[in-house]
Formats: structure tokens, C-alpha cells, sequence
């Protein structure tokens, strides 16, 4: 079986103010596995810290279980901590009594009586936990970009001037967007074109992004830093290596057909 070490936060008043700290304590010592539960004012501080890491090397922890604010805050901290006392950071788990237990529960009795819950869940799960270990792999050092908007464009040269590769893919025919539907901008009422149009034809021309108009993206696997994305590209029927923008063939094509970037009004 396990051995599992429990730490309670009071966090100042933030969670003492409305969880009994010495309760929660008292309990997680009756759950399986636990041979370690103390508390103390804060347990992110250095000397929390060092309590953790004490324990492991002398209780022989396999397993901590911190009872503290969440995780985004301070989860790297006590995978730290466990790793400097000689334990699989990933053998660490956080029960968040702060955001989702004490500022959310208005009664101490109930407030005590969630902090045990999720001490005793956290507890059970922590028990489950198998080491996990880092590795580095190759990634593939590129952006994807969905959207040709203003904000896919302006995304895609301020990655592209940083020198990633951008392949920025828009399902309409043109980049742009709604903003070059406008003719003002709000609230300083500045022409939308001017900021826009130098934007769009930096985006065309920029040696790091590879634009696909009138395309659409319809598959995606792998995982982060390397993605495999499938991207179809509708058929334009225009031959991109002659064509020079002159517009010849909307006047000469048989077919009409109502305008989408005009909103079906031409």
C-alpha cells in the first residue's frame, strides 16, 4: 500500500477563515494509506516546503497529497519540492480547498465538510498515481493559424517577423475578414482599409507564411509540437501561377453567381 503524506493549508485566513484546519487534519489520519497529515499557516512557503521534503526522507512517502489553492498556482511548486526530497514529482496531487471549497461556501460546517471530501478523493486518487518521467522529442517548429481575419493576420506576421513558420488557412476566397467589409474602425473612426490592406498584402508576400485561401482545415492529429494537420482546398479554378489579379475573368465567366464578401447584395 501506499504511503501518503497529507499537508493542509490554512493560507493565512483564506481557507482557515471558514475550513477547520485541525478537522481536515485529524481526518485524512483515518483514511488508507495515510501515515503522514499536518498543517500549517502556509505551505508553499520555504519552511512548508521543507516539511514535505523532510518526510519524504523519513517517512518514506511515496505519495503527498497537498490540500491548498489550486494548482495552477502552486502545482509546479510542490512537484518541486517532492523532486528535491527524492520523489517522482508526478506523485503529487493537489485538492484545491481555497477557490472551490472556502471562498465558495458560505457555512464553516459545510466548508469543513467539502475540504474533507476533497481531501479524502484527492487521497484515494494519489494512491492510483504511477511515476510518470520527462523526455524531450524533436517538434516541429511551425504555426498553424485558422482564420484570414484581422487577428489571424496580425497573429501570423508577428510569428512569422519572430521567424516561425506560419501556414495560415482561410475558408473564404480572400483574407480579411469583416474588418474589410468597413469603412471606419471604432473608436478612433480611422479608415479600415488603410491599416488593413498593408497587413493583407505583407501577409502574401512574407517569405514565412504560406497562405491557403479557400481552404479548409479537416483533419488534426498528433499531439503538441507535433501536429499533423489535412488541410482541402476547394477548387478556385483559376490557375495561380499566371493569374495576375486583373479580374479579367469575373467579366468574361458565363456563371453569376451572388457575391459572399458582399453579403449576397451584388
Amino acid at each position: 500500500m501506499a504511503k501518503i503524506g497529507v499537508y493542509v493549508c490554512y493560507c493565512g485566513t483564506n481557507i482557515a477563515g471558514k475550513v477547520n484546519v485541525d478537522e481536515a487534519v485529524a481526518f485524512a489520519l483515518t483514511l488508507p494509506g495515510v501515515v503522514v497529515a499536518k498543517n500549517y499557516k502556509f505551505m508553499c512557503s520555504d519552511p512548508g516546503q521543507e516539511m514535505v521534503k523532510e518526510d519524504i526522507r523519513k517517512e518514506g512517502l511515496d505519495r503527498i497529497v497537498v490540500a491548498a489553492c489550486s494548482p495552477l498556482m502552486h502545482e509546479k511548486t510542490f512537484r518541486r519540492a517532492a523532486k528535491d526530497g527524492g520523489l517522482n514529482p508526478f506523485l503529487v496531487h493537489m485538492a484545491n480547498i481555497r477557490e472551490q471549497c472556502s471562498w465558495v461556501t458560505e457555512d464553516p460546517v459545510q466548508a469543513t465538510a467539502k475540504a474533507k471530501i476533497m481531501i479524502a478523493g484527492a487521497v484515494y486518487r494519489a494512491a492510483a498515481l504511477e511515476p510518470l518521467e520527462m523526455k524531450r522529442v524533436p517538434i516541429t517548429p511551425a504555426v498553424l493559424i485558422v482564420g484570414g481575419g484581422i487577428a489571424g493576420i496580425q497573429a501570423a506576421l508577428d510569428m512569422a517577423d519572430a521567424g516561425v513558420k506560419v501556414y495560415l488557412v482561410e475558408r473564404t476566397p480572400t483574407i480579411g475578414g469583416h474588418m474589410a467589409m468597413f469603412d471606419k474602425t471604432f473608436p478612433t473612426l480611422d479608415c479600415a482599409a488603410c491599416i488593413l490592406t498593408p497587413k493583407m498584402t505583407s501577409v502574401g508576400t512574407h517569405e514565412n507564411i504560406t497562405l491557403m485561401t479557400y481552404s479548409e482545415v479537416d483533419e488534426v492529429a498528433g499531439y503538441v509540437g507535433n501536429f499533423t494537420v489535412k488541410v482541402r482546398r476547394k477548387a478556385a479554378y483559376v490557375n495561380h501561377e499566371t493569374c495576375n489579379g486583373c479580374g479579367m475573368c469575373m467579366e468574361k465567366c458565363p456563371y453569376k453567381t451572388a457575391s459572399e464578401f458582399d453579403l449576397g447584395l451584388s
